[in-house]
Formats: structure tokens, sequence, C-alpha cells
């Protein structure tokens, strides 16, 4: 019997078998293949506060005492339960206090953490950071399990700008290499040349044998570069959202009220406020420069959760917080990070269609010897 005259019976024994296909091509999820287990309990004990008593010390001056019972089980289940799952937690530099010093195996910049992200063994990664962050880890390590503890941990910069604006700008300076910031989807890393933190932008720039380079989608970071460069700059208009509110002003009237204090900034701030900052750098660098130096009172002009996990090993430098949070990184918590490990959610996949692409433009800033 023809198909187009089979009766609905006759066709259903027909697709029956597909459906069965399709449904086997599904790739397991992370709580499919690793497995969901009980929830721990989270009451705070003796043994619990022997447990974490060396951890607390770290960042008691930063969580009262009367909190840490609180904080203290989760500490111990995260810390426990990774090495039964094999994770390692990544953490960013704006984490708070109790996840970079407590839980975090891995801290760090976005150059750092993405370099650290292709040394790792273990088979699954918590990345405790915003979502380019962990689309970075999993184009590093396609084959490893990559876990954000929540997926709306987003960024304002990667928000403003996508793969099709990349491929209007390319269209519109034929020829003119891109160099796209790291705090970009992958689906901007696929259209771009080479990636840039805050801390190699410059030498991305000078690695390249053109006049003309475009540096996206980060405007200040570009326009502070085009101070240090020879080559022309072509920029785009996205921003950060906690250095973006920063003044020269608001910084000057910091320097009348504190005599003597330095003021370290951020390249994602307007070049009018890193032109009254007395050091300008990266994360990495900004930290380097407070352990060197040792300045007695220190402004950072960035993500307001640095300036306490530095506190914590620098308890001599006197730290100014004008605080500004980054919302999104505050999206990661304990609590959120324990789910993680307990349910094997949120996992981060990256489209297979873009994946080659982005990775080359990472591993191309990953491997640029400086």
């Amino acid at each position: 019997m023809p198909p187009e005259t089979a009766e609905m019976e006759g066709v259903m024994t027909v697709l029956a078998p597909h459906a069965a296909a399709v449904e086997t091509l599904r790739a397991p999820t992370a709580a499919e293949r690793f497995g969901v287990v009980e929830k721990p309990d989270l009451s705070f004990t003796p043994d619990i506060a022997r447990e974490t008593e060396h951890l607390y010390e770290k960042v008691k001056q930063f969580i009262p005492a009367f909190e840490w019972p609180v904080y203290a089980p989760y500490v111990a289940a995260i810390n426990r339960l990774k090495k039964e799952r094999g994770a390692v937690i990544l953490a960013h530099n704006y984490q708070t206090p109790e996840i970079f010093h407590c839980v975090a195996d891995i801290v760090g910049d976005s150059l750092q953490l993405a370099r650290d992200a292709t040394k790792v063994d273990a088979e699954i990664i918590i990345q405790c950071g915003v979502h380019f962050m962990a689309e970075t880890s999993k184009l590093l390590n396609p084959e490893k399990t990559v876990l954000i503890p929540d997926s709306r941990a987003g960024c304002s910069l990667s928000d403003s700008i996508t793969g099709e604006d990349v491929r209007l700008l390319k269209q519109r300076y034929p020829g003119v290499p891109v160099v796209t910031y790291v705090n970009t989807s992958a689906d901007v890393k696929a259209e771009t040349d080479i990636c840039c933190t805050s801390s190699n932008v410059l030498a991305v720039v000078e690695s390249l044998e053109s006049d003309t380079v475009l540096c996206i989608p980060d405007e200040y970071l570009a326009l502070n570069v085009a101070r240090q460069t020879n080559k022309k700059i072509l920029t785009w208009k996205g921003h950060c959202e906690v250095h973006e509110r920063f003044t020269a002003a608001e910084l000057l009237s910091y320097k009348e009220a504190h005599p003597g204090i330095e003021i370290i900034g951020h390249p994602e701030c307007h070049p009018d406020v890193i032109e009254v900052c007395d050091f300008a750098g990266s994360t990495s660098g900004m930290i380097n420069y407070v352990k060197d130096h040792r300045p007695s009172r220190v402004l950072l002009v960035t993500e307001c959760s640095m300036a306490s996990n530095i506190q914590a090993e620098l308890p001599g430098v006197d730290f100014v917080k004008p605080c500004n949070l980054c919302p999104h990184m505050k999206r990661i918590t304990l609590p959120k990070i324990l789910d993680s490990l307990v349910s094997m959610t949120e996992e981060v996949l990256v489209d297979p269609a873009i994946a080659g692409r982005a990775r080359l433009a990472v591993e191309r800033m990953v491997n640029l010897k400086q």
C-alpha cells in the first residue's frame, strides 16, 4: 500500500521507529550523566564549626560571627561535594569573599580563568562568574561539563553586541582585523579574529599587522588603548554598567577628602576617569599593584567585592570603597553553587556550528606570546 493511502494506524507504525531514533539522538543531560544526589543537611553543628574554622579566619572581617553559622554549612557541603563529584570551582575576582576565599579552587580575572580552564583535570567545571566566562570555559574544554550556578548572570557588555553586528562591521570595514573583548557571547567571538582582555588588549592590538583595528565592544577600553598605540582604533558603544558609573569629579572628591590616597582604575572606565587615577590596569594588574606597592590607603575603581578579596590578604592596607556592585556577579551565591553540585545544573552548551570559530579566537589570545 502506498504511504499516501495508508491508514492512520499504518502511518503511526511507519513513523514510530523514526521517532524513537530521533529520541536516541538527544544528548544526555549533565544530571543524567552524573546523577542527582540528595541535598545535604545544612545544620550548623560543632563538627561544621571545626571543619570551617580555618576558612572563617580568612573572611571574618567581612562576615560577622553571628552570620557565619548561615554560611558555614554551605561552605562545608560544597567543599565535600565538589570532591565527590570530581569538580573544580573557578571564581572571578568580583565574587563575594565567602565564595572567593572559602570554596573556589581557582580565582582570577577573565584572562587568568581562561588560561587556567585549559589546565583543569577535573571532569566538571563550576564557573562562578558571568555567562560569557562559562561559555569561554566550555569553548576551551569542549569535552568537559561546564555548569554555571545561575544562567541569568549576564553582562551589559556582552548584551551590547551580537554576531550580526560584527558581520555588518566587517562589511563596512573590509579587511580590518577584529579584536573582541572576552566579555562577549560565543556568537560574537565566532566572528572575531582574536579575543582580548583588559590585561592584554594592548599586546593583542600591537600583534596585528594592520594599522587599523576594530576593538569591540567596550568603547572606553578601546579609547584607553588608543592612547597607547599608533594604530587607528575603531570602537563600538558598549559599556560596563559598573565601571561607566564612575566619574572623574567623584574621584577628585575622594582625593580631596582623603589626602595621600592612591586611586587605581580599571580600563573599562571613561578616559577622563583614568586620567585622574594613579595607576590603571586589569583586575589582576590592580591586585598586583596593591600587593607590590602596599599603599597605606587605596581606592579601587572597580566592582567593590574585589577590594574585600584583596583586603583579606592585605590587612594593613586601608581600602576606601565607592561600592559599585555588579548585579550579575551577585546572582552567584553559595546556595546556588550547592544546587549546581547536587542537581548538575545549569549546564553551559555552545552551538557546534559556532563553537569551532569562537574557540579559535580565544585560543589565539591565550597562546599569544607577551
